[in-house]
C-alpha cells in the first residue's frame, strides 16, 4: 500500500498538475482495439486529423501503418517529422505530423496507471504516459521504505517489461524509475547504470517546488519539456567497436548547456558563451545535441535559426577525428570532415546552405582574408583553451569575424587566461554553463579521482636535481657522471636511473596485483619520455615474469605472459634506427623500433586494452593517450612524469570513468574511483601544479586516499551503532542472522533495511581502500557482517543476497576463506541445478526443524535464481516454473506449507526443470530450436506436433545462419526484416496461423539467444 501513496499516487498527482489528463485502466483499454495493443487509437486518430487537417480515412490508414513499426529509431524519425504519406486525392506523398512540437497545447497529454499489456508473459507497468495516444514514457514506482527495491527491482521490472512486452517500448522515449523521493531515468533498454538523477530545475529552481518528485517530473515530464527532449536530446550512436546500435538520452547538464546556447544564438543579442562540462561527463555529446538542435529547432521559431552553418573546430587531428565519428556515429545530417584548407576555405565561402563541416582549428593558420557570409556560420571549438595559442585564434576571428562562437572544454579555463574569456565569453560571465568535478563525481557521471604519493625518497624536486643526482648516480664512474652533467641535468636524467626504474616497476606491480588485478581493470604508466617507456618496460615485464615463475609458470611462458600484459604508445622518430658505438644508446633505438606500434597496431591495442578480459593490461605512454582517449575500465595510473595544469587534469581524467565490469557469476563489480599513484612528486605539490586556476574549479580535481581513511571510520561506527540498537551485538553470524529474520518479520522491516544498508556501505568502503593498511583493523568485522549479511537476506527475502558478487576480487576471496572456516558454507554458497550435491538438501529423514527450516530457504535461493536465469533465456519456456517456486515461497511464508513438504515441492519441481532442459536432446533438437517450438506451441497449441517441431528447426536455422554470418544482425533493421520475410515463408509452408504473433515473439527471442542482446 505504501507503494502506490508514496510513489505511484504521488508521481500521478505530480503530473495531475502538470497538465495530464488521467485515464483509468478501462478507458485506455477501450481505447485500444486489443489488449496486446498499446496505442490508444481514438485519441491519435483525432490528434492527426486535428494536426493535418485529414479525414478519418488517412487517419485510420496512419494508425495502422504505425501500428507495424517495430524499430525504437525509426519511430523516433517519425514522430520528429520524418514521416510522409500519400494522402487521399493526393499523387504524391506529404508530410505527416504526429504532433505540435511548436504548440505543446494542440496536443493531448494521457497518463494510465496499471496499463496491462497482453502477451505471453502479461506485463502491467505501474504508470505509463501517452502524448496523441503514442506511449512515450513508462514509469516505474516502487516503494521509499524498501532500500533494495529502488536499487534493484524497480530496474529489473523496466528489463522485463522491455523484453515481455516490447510493443510498448517500440516508441518509447525514455523510462522513469522512482521511489517517491529520488527519480532516475533512462533510455530504452539501458542498463541501470546508465539511469541518471535530473538534479537541477533550470531554468527554475529547486525551492519553486514541494519536493523533489514535483520538480523531478517537471523537468522530464512538463508536457514542453518532454517534447524539446524528443525532438532534440535522443541519438542512437553506433558504438564503432562492437557495431551495436546505443540509445543516448541527455543528461540535465547537457539540456540545460544546449538550451542556453540555442536561446542566446535565436535571441541574436550576444554571439558567444564558454562551456566547461568537465571531462568524461559527454561533452563530445553535448556537441552533438547541440547541433542538431540549431539544425532542426522543432520546437522553436528564430529568424537565426532558418538554416545555420555550423564549424566544428578541434586543435587535433585524433579529435577531430573523434568528434567527426560521434556526429556520424549519431546520424546527424550531412557532417563534412574538411582534410585539407583548400577544401575547408571553400566550404566556408559557399555557405549559406545548411552545411556542418567538421576540421582542426590549424587549417586557419595565417587565414586573414575575412569570408563575405560569416554571420551565418555558428562555431563550436573543442578545447577552446588551447585554440588561443600561436595567434589561432585571432586567424579564426580574422576570417570569421561576424559568427557566433561557443567554446567548449573539458578543463577549467585558467583565471590568468585572457584571451579564451576575451573570445568565448561576454563580458562578466564567465562561464554560459558551468559542470565541474563535483557536479560530475556527485551525479554518477564520473568517478571520484583518489591520489597517493609513493616512496617519498623517488620523488623528484626540480630545485634540488644536483642533489638527487649525485645521490642516485653515486657510484658511477667519474667520466660518466660528468658526461651526463655536461649533457645537462634534467628530470629525466634522474627519472631513468636504471635502480629507481627497477624498484618503481616492482611497486607498480605489487600494487597492481592488489588493486586492478582481482576485478580485471587496467593502468596506464605515464613515463617522463620515449626512452623511458621502453626502461619501464623492460623492468616491468622481468618483474611480472619472476613473479610468474615463483608462481610455477614455466620460464618461457612467464615471459611470454609477462610480455603480452604490456603495450608501449608513442610517436616515432627520426632518430631510432641510426646505428651508435654507445651500447645503452644503442639498445634504447632497438627497443624504440621494436616496440613502436603503427596506426593499425595501436588501434588494435587500444581495442584489446579496454577489453575486459583481454590483454594488454598495461598501457605505458609518455604523450599519447592523455587526453581523448577514453578507456573506462582504467582504474590508476601511475605517475612518472612531471605535469601541470591542463595537461595533468587532462592525464588524470583518464581515470575518472565510470565502468561496470559483468561476471561470469552474475554479479557485476563497479569502479569505485580512479586512482593516481604518483612517484615523481606532482602530488605533493598539486597546489602549485594548479595554482593558475581558480580554487574552487580544481580542489576535488583528485583527493587525498587519506579520506577515504576517514570514510571507513566513519561507516563502520554508523553500522556498528545500527547493529548494537538492533541487539545483535556479540551474536555469531548465523544467530545475528535468523535474529534479524525474526525482528524483520515482527514490524521492525525498517531497522533491517537501514543495517543491510550501513553493511553494504562499510563493506564497500573497505574494498575501495583496500590494501591500505588502515584497513587491518575492520577485517574481522568485515568478515563477520559479510556472512551476516549473506545468511540473512537469505532469511528474510528467500533470496539469494547478491551483493557478495558486487565486491571486489580481493574481498570476495577473503570473506570465501572466513564462510569456510565458519562452517557457513553449506548455507552461503547457492549451487546450481547441475551441481551433483544439489540434491542434498531434499532428504528429511531424521533432520530437525532448524535444518528443515534452513534447507528451505536455501532452496528457495537457489531456485528462484535458476529460475530467473532461465526465464531471462525464454520466457514462454521456463516462466512457469519461475511462478511455482514463488508459490511455494508465498504459502510457505503464509504458514500453509511446512518446510518438510515445502522441499518436496521442490524437489519435484526441480525434476520437472531437469526433464525440460533436457528434452530438446530427446527430440533430436538443439536448444534454441526446441524454445522456438515452445513459442509456438503456446500460440497455436491445436497443430500437429511434428509439423509445429519441423517449423521451428527450419527458423533456428534461419537465426543461426544469420548470426554467423552477420554477427550484429540484431541491430540491422533491414536484414531483420528479411529474417521476418523468411520466418512467415517457413510457417506458411507448414500451414501454420497467428504468423505475425509467432513472428514477434520468436525475433524477441532470437535477438537474445543468436544476437548476444543483454
Amino acid at each position: 500500500m505504501s507503494e502506490y501513496r508514496l510513489a505511484e499516487k504521488a508521481a500521478l498527482d505530480a503530473l495531475a498538475a502538470l497538465g495530464w489528463q488521467m485515464l483509468s485502466p478501462a478507458t485506455a483499454l477501450a481505447m485500444r482495439e486489443e489488449d496486446n495493443r498499446v496505442i490508444l487509437k481514438p485519441v491519435l486518430v483525432e490528434a492527426l486529423r486535428a494536426l493535418n487537417s485529414i479525414g478519418a480515412e488517412d487517419a485510420e490508414a496512419i494508425y495502422n501503418d504505425l501500428a507495424t513499426v517495430s524499430d525504437n529509431e525509426e519511430w523516433q524519425r517519425k514522430l520528429r517529422g520524418g514521416y510522409s504519406r500519400r494522402r487521399t486525392g493526393e499523387n504524391r506523398d506529404s508530410q505527416i505530423a504526429l504532433m505540435d512540437f511548436k504548440q505543446p497545447g494542440r496536443n493531448r497529454f494521457h497518463a494510465v496507471r496499471q496499463f496491462r499489456v497482453v502477451a505471453q508473459r502479461p506485463r502491467v507497468p505501474d504508470i505509463v504516459l501517452f502524448v496523441n495516444g503514442i506511449p512515450l514514457v513508462v514509469i516505474e514506482a516502487k516503494s521509499p521504505l524498501k532500500a533494495t527495491a529502488k536499487a534493484e527491482e524497480a530496474f529489473e521490472q523496466i528489463k522485463q517489461y522491455e523484453r515481455d512486452i516490447p510493443r510498448l517500448f517500440y516508441p518509447n522515449a525514455f523510462n522513469l524509475v522512482t521511489d517517491g523521493m529520488t527519480t532516475l531515468h533512462g533510455a530504452t533498454g539501458a542498463p541501470s547504470q546508465f539511469y541518471a538523477p535530473w538534479p537541477d530545475a533550470w531554468p527554475r529552481h529547486r525551492d519553486e517546488f514541494p519536493d523533489d518528485l514535483a520538480k523531478d517530473l517537471w523537468c522530464l515530464c512538463e508536457p514542453s519539456h518532454l517534447l524539446d527532449l524528443l525532438a532534440h536530446f535522443i541519438v542512437f550512436e553506433i558504438d564503432a567497436e562492437t557495431g551495436r546500435k546505443i540509445k543516448k538520452v541527455c543528461r540535465y547538464q547537457q539540456f540545460r548547456a544546449v538550451n542556453k546556447a540555442v536561446e542566446r544564438v535565436a535571441e541574436g543579442k550576444h554571439r558567444r558563451g564558454l562551456i566547461w562540462h568537465t571531462q568524461g561527463s559527454g561533452k563530445s555529446l553535448t556537441m552533438v545535441f547541440l547541433a542538431l538542435k540549431l539544425k532542426t529547432h522543432l520546437t522553436l521559431d528564430a529568424p537565426t535559426l532558418a538554416n545555420p552553418n555550423i564549424l566544428v573546430l578541434t586543435d587535433r587531428i585524433d579529435l577531430d577525428d573523434q568528434i567527426s565519428k560521434t556526429f556520424v556515429a549519431c546520424g546527424l545530417p550531412n557532417p563534412t570532415q574538411c582534410g585539407s584548407v583548400a577544401a575547408l576555405r571553400e566550404a566556408v565561402n559557399r555557405g549559406g546552405n545548411g552545411q556542418i563541416l567538421l576540421s582542426t582549428i590549424f587549417k586557419f593558420a595565417g587565414s586573414k582574408d575575412p569570408i563575405p557570409n560569416s554571420a551565418d556560420w555558428i562555431v563550436l571549438v573543442d578545447e577552446c583553451h588551447r585554440t588561443q595559442e600561436k595567434d589561432l585564434g585571432a586567424y579564426l576571428q580574422a576570417t570569421l569575424p561576424d559568427a557566433h562562437f561557443y567554446g567548449f572544454t573539458g578543463t577549467p579555463i585558467k583565471s590568468t587566461d585572457k584571451d579564451t574569456y576575451a573570445r568565448f565569453s561576454i563580458a562578466g560571465e564567465g562561464y554560459l554553463d558551468k559542470y565541474g568535478i563535483d557536479d560530475a563525481v556527485r551525479d554518477g557521471a564520473t568517478v571520484p579521482i583518489l591520489y597517493e604519493g609513493r616512496k617519498a625518497d623517488w620523488a623528484i624536486n626540480e630545485a634540488e636535481i644536483d642533489i638527487l643526482f649525485d645521490r642516485w648516480f653515486v657510484d658511477l664512474a667519474d667520466d660518466k657522471r660528468e658526461e651526463l652533467k655536461r649533457k645537462g641535468l634534467t628530470v629525466a636524467t634522474v627519472a631513468k636511473h636504471p635502480e629507481r626504474t627497477r624498484l618503481i616497476a616492482m611497486d607498480i606491480w605489487e600494487h597492481f596485483k592488489t588493486v586492478c588485478q582481482p576485478d580485471g581493470f587496467k593502468a596506464q604508466i605515464v613515463a617522463v619520455d620515449r626512452e623511458a617507456v621502453i626502461l619501464y618496460r623492460s623492468a616491468l615485464s622481468a618483474v611480472i615474469a619472476a613473479d610468474l615463475e615463483r608462481g610455477g609458470v614455466e620460464a618461457e611462458m612467464a615471459k611470454a605472459k609477462a610480455e603480452a600484459m604490456i603495450a608501449c604508445v608513442y610517436s616515432k622518430s627520426q632518430e631510432d634506427n641510426k646505428p651508435s658505438e654507445n651500447p645503452e644508446v644503442a639498445a634504447l633505438r632497438a627497443g624504440l623500433e621494436a616496440h613502436y606500434l603503427d596506426d593499425a597496431a595501436e588501434k588494435d591495442v587500444k581495442k584489446r586494452f579496454k577489453a575486459f578480459g583481454q590483454q594488454p593490461s598495461f598501457l605505458i605512454v609518455c604523450d599519447k593517450l592523455l587526453t581523448g582517449f577514453d578507456a573506462p575500465i582504467e582504474h590508476v595510473m601511475y605517475l612518472d612524469k612531471p605535469l601541470k595544469e591542463h595537461n595533468l587534469l587532462q592525464a588524470i581524467a583518464r581515470t575518472n570513468r565510470t565502468c561496470a565490469i559483468k561476471l561470469t557469476n552474475g554479479g557485476e563489480i563497479e569502479k569505485p574511483n580512479g586512482r593516481i599513484v604518483d612517484y615523481i612528486g606532482v602530488t605533493a605539490h598539486l597546489d602549485e601544479a594548479l595554482k593558475s586556476y581558480r580554487s574552487e574549479d580544481v580542489e576535488n580535481a583528485m583527493r587525498d586516499i587519506a579520506i577515504l581513511r576517514n570514510d571507513l571510520k566513519e561507516v563502520h561506527a554508523r553500522y556498528r551503532a545500527q547493529k548494537r540498537a538492533m541487539g545483535l551485538e556479540g551474536m555469531d553470524e548465523k544467530a545475528a542472522a535468523y535474529a534479524a529474520a525474526k525482528l524483520a518479520a515482527g514490524g521492525q522491516e525498517d531497522d533491517w533495511f537501514d543495517l543491510q544498508r550501513l553493511t553494504r556501505n562499510f563493506i564497500k568502503v573497505y574494498g575501495d581502500l583496500s590494501p591500505d593498511p588502515a584497513i587491518l583493523e575492520f577485517t574481522a568485522e568485515v568478515r563477520w557482517a559479510s556472512a551476516f549479511l549473506r545468511l540473512a537476506t537469505q532469511a528474510i527475502s528467500k533470496d539469494e543476497s547478491l551483493d557478495h558478487r558486487s565486491y571486489s576480487g580481493k574481498i570476495r576471496e577473503m570473506l570465501e576463506q572466513h564462510v569456510h572456516v565458519t562452517g557457513l558454507s553449506t548455507t552461503i554458497r547457492l549451487r546450481n541445478i547441475t551441481d551433483p550435491n544439489f540434491a542434498d538438501d531434499f532428504a528429511t529423514d531424521g533432520k530437525a526443524e532448524p535444518e528443515l527450516h534452513e534447507a528451505f530457504i536455501r532452496k528457495s535461493a537457489e531456485l528462484r535464481r535458476v529460475t530467473r536465469e532461465l526465464v531471462d533465456k525464454n520466457p514462454a519456456q521456463y516462466g512457469r516454473f519461475s511462478e511455482r517456486v514463488l508459490e511455494i515461497i508465498r504459502r510457505f511464508e503464509e504458514g500453509q506449507l511446512a518446510a518438510a513438504d515445502g522441499l518436496r515441492d521442490f524437489q519435484g519441481l526441480t525434476g520437472d526443470i531437469e526433464a525440460e532442459q533436457g528434452a530438446h536432446a530427446e527430440l533430436g533438437m538443439d536448444e534454441n530450436a526446441f524454445s522456438i517450438l515452445r513459442i509456438i506451441e503456446a500460440i497455436v497449441p491445436d497443430t500437429n506436433h511434428a509439423t509445429l517441431q519441423d517449423a521451428a528447426i527450419g527458423i533456428g536455422a534461419v537465426y543461426s545462419e544469420a548470426a554467423a554470418t552477420q554477427p550484429a544482425f540484431a541491430q540491422m533493421e533491414a536484414y531483420l526484416r528479411s529474417l521476418r520475410q523468411q520466418v512467415r515463408r517457413i510457417l506458411a509452408e507448414h500451414d501454420i496461423g497467428e504468423t505475425k504473433v509467432i513472428r514477434e515473439k520468436v525475433e524477441d527471442f532470437a535477438i537474445h539467444a543468436y544476437g548476444g542482446a543483454a
